[in-house]
């Protein structure tokens, strides 16, 4: 019934109607009650109301509007319904189109020139304007792809049916576009029923993030009345230069389009654009088609072994439009064959390399030709591609089980080239997993052989690579004998102890239950090859209540990598008892007690009914503090701890924690006799302790004199030490000086690659971030991806974004970093667009400080925002070149020279403290006896008469040696692609048979007490001169042919370097424990210094031990005065403007220049705020960060102790970029007296360089612009984006409700949609679309 209809009469049939005498009324849900009659023949009358007034309720799943009612009949005498049924109500008018109204499954009707619905026929005034089936509605008929290019005025046609001819009074034909979130409305003419024209205009939308755009529109008229269409119906508008900036792109529009490549302004243009298009203009339909100057961008991979097979993807533009047009294709000189299914037109070429015939191929460019090899079509590379002969020497673990299932580790050089790798173990693959330049990762499979050792053979396409020395060694599988105690409860987590053979062979061993179709698992520590402990896995219990009894699981067993047989044990009768259950302290779950009282806790199942000894271990905590427990079977009794108040109760068994409740633990206030006693104990102990001070202080004064006689004397013994000391401290800083400038001539600096570059400085201590790789994701996610892209290229969205996160608590600083890393590396291809936001980032932060009162000078002095990070990687990007060009060469001088001055002095193993040290807390405090030595080494695969000379000191431990050794060898190669000290031995040579391996521990170590020395040169009695070679590591035990000569030697040593050190420095020392292979025994390793405590000199007071710690500082001047020249370079080049020649870098001046105006724009004239501003923002958030990391910028290695200096180096360089004034006194610490005379020089030097900054011309924001995007240029290519984008959509994905709110706060992100795309891309990542 319709909604409309009034109250109408009701006949209802009714079957098996009982007697009413009382009568019967008709009830409509709590809308209304009428009287009802029953009839003769079973049937009841009633009448039903209106629902004229009812509010309508919509049903998305319904085609018509409907309110379904409940209808029952209700006796009147017991008031009880007894029967009830659905009624419905029906709504024709909420139906707003033609095609909605006559479908619906309600008796509605269409008025077209009304554009209503109803099911009441004297609505209509006339008969023809009725619409009672589809055939009748007006609506736009589906045609093909409607094409309309950006910019271009042409008139739109589209076919139709039934359109109403608007009457006397009602507006004409308009079409309604939705571009962008822009409404455009245009006149529109009906030239009959079936055919309507949007009449000439141009369509247009912003920006070239997409070439082609879907737009929905609407035809209407009398200003709202809408004629029905296909929802998926759209035009699409298009602009052919969109993401077409080459000629392959171009052309590679679909040819609907009429797009087509213009070689004189080249640019993809429509035909009318283009200027002279007889000519210029390339478009499909032309013969001989194909795009000139192609261009190659990257090569994928960069090596590759010279046997060939290699696949190679070649990426960039113009590439071709069909690979038959690939007509030469060479890679470092040797044919690569195009493989057709891989080929992307115009962009990608992918090929296989052919074998590099020449023995030693010297690698080189990509060369490909397109059609013919003339200039116009022909490339080469920036890149090269290299040939290298791949190697393994090591596999980790040796061994594994039979049955596979081992994560192996092939350690070699060059494991990443070519395009695929396969391990073989004997004949089997070896499941891969991944792969770096120094090793691959793979799972072993079974053996087909059994145990015993198997070959392993590479195959790196079509190399085939092997190692006679190297084989991983099969192992038979491990079994399993006892498992004690073989019970748990039902949670499991109780300690098993499982005992079997070749246990060791497991990498992550686990134990295993099954129980009701539920597996479970926990995890084992291998104790040794015969024994193993485990957490055991619970059960899944699901039924409400617990057991009664104990279950025995359905399965139980072991999970041991690949190795099948043990994975079900229903052998061993492994039993769960039920879990513990503890009853609550007192009523409520507090219980008072006194101290000391013992606490009773109740529970049941406490001790489960097993055979043995074996028992739960539970742990009671009152507070903090674990008690004394008894168990029994249904309590504990736990002796509680001396506290007061209230403590809570904590259980821990298992893996559970149970709380029963709290303890109140009160005592009394009144003194008790136990307590008056005690204090008169304790009143007469003390008196006696008074008596004893009086006598002591007596005996002391007598003993005064002897002891300042005795002070006499060390003291004069002191001045002639430090006399000396002193004497050899200025005699060696009148030489090293000009020694170290020497040493400097001709090192090559090992910069290391921009990639590597920056992304040490945005993610520290990352070596594989995700940015460096290919996403590989579903084509939702990346479509999803594309559009978050989209959305971070619009400006209000990305800051939206950015003020978003920061504005909720849990996004932490180290949150705060990473999204300005990822955002860095998302827009490394728009830098015009990352400085434009970052500029606006950096505004709103100096306002938020100004409004919070916050000092100004305070501003960018920590990384507490997004954009103080941004800008920190915007420097790090833009002054890469100026690194390498300028300021990267002293820097590495400075760096260099410090490794260097400090090695020429002892230096501790332990604690990395040195003779020669800026820092204080790195400095060695005491005279060492040492000389120093030349060793004649030979390199590693060198032969006799290739000896180096290098210089070291017999204090060296044998791994100081190794390390000296392999830089005098290793001179300018890179750190990287050296051999490391711990992959080789050092071996000393006597005569042609003699050769002995030195180790820093062996069987001669000198072990005094708890203390274990490293083996030094001193210990071997290594003599100037010596020969010695740098070998691979070797894996048999130590052997030595003299080594009764060594330990009948060693008391001679005894006693050397056996000295103190200063008390402070042990606050930063933490000795290592290290097993004694040979006594089983554990000890403390030391080197050049030992704990005072126990050897210093006891007859020495402490006050003079002290002094004459303290005059050691004087050597941290020494260093200073050595290292004076690399440090003033260093600075004079970052504070000049010059530059060596070179022009300051725009990114200094651009940003310089806005933090003036933005301080103008406030009214700030301080000076000392604008120095600061400068200072916070560029020496100390970028050349701060370079000095104390030089390792950020080349390839090398950073010890403690030069980290330590550069410390120093860097505080100094702080201190001189600051406007206030130190004011420095005896109680400064060192590293600020160290350079005092020096910092108001330099603080000179960093006035200038921002005057004379200042005084330059200003850069113009096209000029800077320019500078940018030549910059995306370059390294556009450096990160994948996508992943970049899927880092940060994490964000999205946690602050998702927060950043939905956000956009719908702002007028512009509401008035562009933002919020609707944003959830479009988050619909696609999830799937739902």
């Amino acid at each position: 019934m319709s909604v409309t209809s009034p109250p109408t009469q009701l006949t209802i049939r009714v079957q098996n109607v009982p007697a009413l005498t009382g009568g019967v009324s008709c009830v409509f849900e709590d809308l209304s009650e009428s009287s009802a009659e029953v009839m003769e023949d079973g049937q009841v009358v009633c009448v039903s109301p209106s629902l004229r007034e009812l509010p309508t309720h919509t049903h998305t799943h319904s085609p018509g509007e409907q309110r379904v009612v409940q209808l029952s009949l209700r006796s009147t005498e017991t008031k009880q319904k007894f029967i009830s049924t659905n009624f419905i109500y029906y709504n024709c008018s909420v139906l707003d189109s033609c095609t909605s109204c006559v479908s619906s499954v309600f008796p509605c009707h269409w008025c077209k020139y009304r554009h209503t619905c109803t099911n009441n026929l004297q609505d209509w005034s006339f008969q023809e304007g009725r619409v009672s089936n589809m055939e009748g509605c007006p609506q736009i008929l589906p045609t093909s792809d409607i094409l309309v290019p950006a910019g271009m005025v042409r008139p739109i046609t589209l076919r139709a049916r039934n359109l109403p001819q608007p009457q006397s009074g009602q507006k004409n034909y308009e079409c309604v576009f939705n571009i962008q979130g822009k409404v455009q409305r245009i006149p529109a003419v009906r030239f009959n029923s079936s055919c309507i024209q949007c009449q000439n205009t141009s369509y247009w939308y912003e920006g070239d993030e997409v070439g082609d755009l879907p737009v929905d529109f609407s035809i209407v008229w009398d200003g709202d009345f809408f004629i029905d269409k296909p929802a998926s119906m759209k035009a699409l508008l298009y602009k052919c230069e969109a993401q077409r900036s080459s000629c392959g792109q171009c052309l590679k529009a679909p040819a609907a389009f009429e797009c087509g490549w213009c070689t004189e302004t080249r640019r993809c243009l429509l035909q009318q654009h283009c200027p002279a298009p007889e000519d210029n203009w390339m478009y499909h339909g032309r013969h001989n088609l194909r795009c000139s100057h192609p261009r190659i961008t990257k090569i994928d991979p960069l090596t590759g072994p010279r046997e060939g097979g290699t696949r190679v993807t070649i990426e960039g533009e113009n590439l071709g439009l069909q690979v038959k047009e690939i007509a030469h294709v060479q890679v470092a000189g040797v044919r690569c064959n195009p493989v057709p299914s891989q080929y992307i037109s115009a962009e990608r070429i992918v090929c296989d390399m052919a074998e590099a015939l020449l023995p030693h191929s010297p690698g080189g460019p990509v060369e490909l030709c397109i059609g013919v090899c003339s200039a116009e079509y022909r490339t080469l590379s920036t890149q090269t591609y290299s040939f290298v002969s791949p190697i393994f020497s090591r596999v980790w673990p040796e061994k594994g089980p039979v049955s596979g299932g081992t994560r192996l580790k092939v350690t070699g050089r060059y494991l990443d080239a070519g395009s695929s790798v396969s391990v073989f173990i004997d004949k089997e693959e070896c499941l891969f997993v991944k792969r770096t330049n120094r090793e691959i990762i793979c799972i072993t499979p079974a053996s087909l052989s059994g145990s015993g050792p198997a070959p392993i053979r590479l195959m790196i396409d079509r190399a085939e690579v092997t190692s006679l020395e190297t084989k991983y060694i099969y192992t038979e599988d491990p079994t399993i004998s006892s498992i004690e105690p073989n019970w748990t409860i039902l949670n499991g987590s109780t300690v098993i102890t499982v005992t079997g053979t070749n246990l060791q062979t497991i990498q992550e061993p686990k134990v295993r239950a099954k129980y009701g179709g539920v597996e479970t698992s926990n995890l084992c520590s291998i104790v040794n090859d015969s024994t193993m402990t485990c957490l055991a896995p619970g059960l899944v219990y699901s039924k409400p209540h617990p057991p009664e009894g104990a279950l025995r699981p359905d399965e139980f067993g072991f999970i041991f990598d690949q190795v099948s047989a043990l994975l079900i044990l229903n052998s061993t009768p492994f039993m769960h008892y039920p879990n513990p259950t503890f009853d609550p302290l007192g009523n409520s779950g507090i219980l008072e007690v006194k101290p000391g009282s013992p606490i009773i806790l109740k529970g049941k199942n406490l001790v489960p009914p097993t055979p043995g000894n074996n028992r739960l271990n539970y742990t009671v905590l009152i507070g903090e503090s674990p008690c004394q427990l008894t168990v029994s079977e249904n309590q504990l009794l736990c002796d509680s701890p001396d506290l007061t108040g209230e403590q809570r109760v904590m259980i821990l068994v298992g893996g559970l924690e149970y709380s029963p409740g709290t303890l109140h633990i009160y005592s009394d206030s009144a003194l008790t006799l136990p307590a008056i006693i005690g204090i008169g104990a304790g009143g007469g102990v003390l008196l006696i302790a008074i008596i004893a001070v009086l006598i002591a202080y007596k005996r002391k004064t007598r003993d005064a004199d002897r002891t300042l006689k005795r002070l006499q004397l060390q003291m004069d013994n002191l001045e002639s030490r430090v006399a000396l000391e002193c004497k050899e401290a200025f005699a060696e800083l009148q030489t090293d000086i000009q020694e170290l400038t020497n040493d400097m001539d001709g090192v090559k600096i090992p910069f290391l690659e921009y990639r590597t570059y920056t992304m040490r400085v945005m993610f520290p201590g990352i070596e594989e971030h995700p940015v460096l790789k290919e996403l590989d994701s579903p084509a939702n996610v990346e479509k999803a991806l594309r559009l978050f892209s989209q959305l971070l290229n619009n400006k209000m969205f990305l800051l939206t974004f950015i003020h978003t996160l920061e504005g909720q608590r849990s996004f932490s600083m180290r949150d705060r970093g990473n999204v300005a890393s990822l955002l860095m590396a998302a827009l490394q291809g728009r830098m015009e667009y990352a400085t434009v936001v970052l500029k606006q980032l950096l505004a709103d932060l100096i306002e938020k400080n100004l409004e919070n009162r916050n000092h100004p000078k305070l501003l960018l002095r920590r990384t507490e925002s997004v954009a103080e990070k941004m800008l920190t990687n915007w420097f790090t990007f833009l002054l890469h070149r100026f690194l390498k060009e300028c300021a990267g060469e002293p820097l590495f001088m400075l760096y260099c020279a410090i490794k260097q001055q400090m090695e020429k002095g002892p230096i501790d193993a332990i604690t990395g403290e040195a003779r020669y040290s800026l820092s204080e807390d790195k400095l060695i405090r005491q005279q060492i006896d040492y000389k120093q030595l030349t060793l004649m080494c030979i390199p590693p695969e060198g032969e006799a008469g290739t000896e180096v000379p290098v210089k070291v000191l017999n204090c060296d431990t044998v791994t100081q040696v190794k390390d000296k050794l392999l830089d005098a060898v290793y001179k300018g190669i890179p750190f990287s692609q050296r051999p490391q000290a711990d992959d080789m031995d050092l071996e000393w040579r006597q005569g042609r048979l003699t050769r002995i391996i030195l180790q820093d521990e062996d069987v001669t170590t000198k072990i005094e007490s708890d203390w274990k020395r490293l083996n030094t040169l001193a210990h071997y009695q290594v003599t100037d001169g010596s020969l010695v070679a740098l070998v691979q590591k070797q894996v048999s035990a130590y052997n030595i042919a003299n080594s009764f000569t060594f330990t009948r030697s060693l008391s001679r040593y005894e006693s050397l370097l056996r000295t103190s050190s200063s008390p402070d420095s042990l606050r930063s020392r933490a000795p290592m424990i290290t097993p004694d292979q040979e006594t089983g025994t554990t000890g403390t390793c030391w080197c050049v210094l030992k704990n005072p405590r126990e050897h210093s000199d006891q007859r020495e007071p402490e006050a003079a031990r002290w002094f004459y710690h303290e005059i050691y500082l004087g050597q941290t001047t020494l260093a200073q005065g050595t290292l004076q020249k690399f440090v003033d370079d260093l600075f004079e080049t970052v504070f000049s403007t010059a530059h060596r020649g070179s022009a300051l870098p725009l990114a200094i001046k651009y940003m310089f220049d806005f933090l003036d105006e933005q301080a103008d724009k406030r009214q700030i004239s301080d000076p000392d705020v604008r120095h600061t501003w400068k200072s916070n923002c560029l020496p100390l958030r970028f050349w701060v960060n370079v000095i104390k990391n030089p390792q950020f910028v080349f390839d090398i290695h950073k010890s403690s102790i030069t980290d330590a200096c550069l410390s120093v180096v860097a505080q100094t360089f702080m201190d001189s970029c600051s406007t206030s004034e130190h004011r420095l006194g005896k109680d400064s610490p060192s590293n600020k007296l160290l350079y005092a005379k020096d910092i108001p020089n330099y603080k000179s030097w960093v006035e200038r360089y921002y005057r004379d900054i200042s005084k330059m011309s200003s850069i113009s924001d096209q000029d800077m612009d320019a500078y940018l995007v030549e910059q995306s240029r370059l390294h556009g290519n450096e990160f994948n984006t996508l992943s970049a984008l899927s880092e940060l959509y994490f964000y999205i994905n946690k602050y998702k409700e927060e950043i939905l709110t956000a956009l719908d706060r702002d007028g512009y992100c509401r008035k562009h949609k933002l919020r609707h795309k944003l959830e479009q891309a988050i619909n696609l990542m999830s799937g739902s679309s």
